[in-house]
């Protein structure tokens, strides 16, 4: 039975004796509203530890003003059969208050390119809110691992740094995307989606698909790889393509005119009202 905890004491609590015991700690980070890509972090969490922290936490400090803050999923009791039948231990599911208990914030933030491309462009808070978040998770659980999905490529990017410069003790663990049987990257907010919007949604992972073919091809130019991809997307009447960009890997450094791998090429597309992004890397 998956045991579900609210406070920060609490945690700690169930957490120590098991430390001293020796048992290694896997933690999966998620805002909740579970579907089966976070349930394949939270397997293999739980075959590579012996305890699996599973945090539930829609977080405030990463959306701007006009996102769907309010409107994201809330699903508690769903996220818990999700986490037990994907063979977790316990659900760390605080309030905003538990989590941001001052007024005035301590923040943590990780500056520069890697979070100033992409998804920073437009929302410019967003990984300041990620990486705090992520930080006093890392410090409340103190894991052994830590899992994350590649379809938050950015962000794994951003954490992966924020790893390295903060000398956090433990291992980063990325985990393939996980996509439906049409290619629709699993998403969350794939809920917004109507059946025809998840229809059209498949065209993102078929245009990243065409364009790692052409670059497995031969062609690294950096504007025709972008192209071959933006072409495809547009296929589709309802995609409102925000961004289609490549950088180098690691640390998302920008590239000239070649592609060198590995590079990221990754997108972000509105489908009606509702923004998807996928991602693939070039290698």
């Amino acid at each position: 039975m998956v045991q579900c905890v609210h406070t920060v004491k609490e945690l700690r609590n169930i957490l120590k004796p098991l430390k001293a015991q020796g048992k290694t700690v896997g933690l999966v980070p998620t805002m909740g509203a579970l579907h089966p890509g976070h349930a394949t972090l939270i397997s293999q969490s739980s075959k590579q530890n012996d305890i699996t922290v599973v945090s539930v936490f829609v977080n405030p400090t990463q959306f701007g003003p006009n996102e769907d803050f309010d409107a994201y999923p809330r699903t508690l009791d769903n996220d818990l059969k999700v986490v037990e039948g994907a063979g977790g231990d316990i659900v760390f599911a605080p309030s905003p208050k538990e989590m941001y208990p001052s007024e005035d914030m301590t923040w943590v933030e990780v500056t520069g390119n890697i979070t100033k491309v992409l998804c920073g462009k437009t929302r410019p808070i967003h990984f300041r809110g990620v990486a705090t978040v992520v930080s006093k998770l890392f410090n409340i659980v103190a894991p052994t691992k830590a899992y994350f999905g590649q379809k938050d490529a950015q962000q794994v990017e951003v954490l992966k740094r924020m790893v390295k410069d903060m000398f956090f003790d433990l291992e980063l663990v990325v985990v393939p995307i996980a996509r439906e049987q049409s290619g629709l990257a699993r998403s969350s907010r794939n809920t917004y989606l109507s059946d025809e919007e998840k229809s059209q949604a498949t065209v993102l992972c078929a245009a990243l698909n065409l364009a790692l073919e052409s670059f497995k091809s031969g062609n690294n130019d950096l504007e025709s790889i972008i192209n071959i991809t933006k072409q495809k997307i547009s296929s589709s009447e309802i995609a409102d393509i925000e961004y289609v960009e490549c950088y180098g890997l690691p640390g998302l450094y920008e590239l000239k005119d070649k592609i060198q791998a590995p590079s990221l090429l990754a997108v972000a597309v509105r489908f009606g009202n509702t923004r998807l992004i996928d991602n693939i890397i070039l290698e």
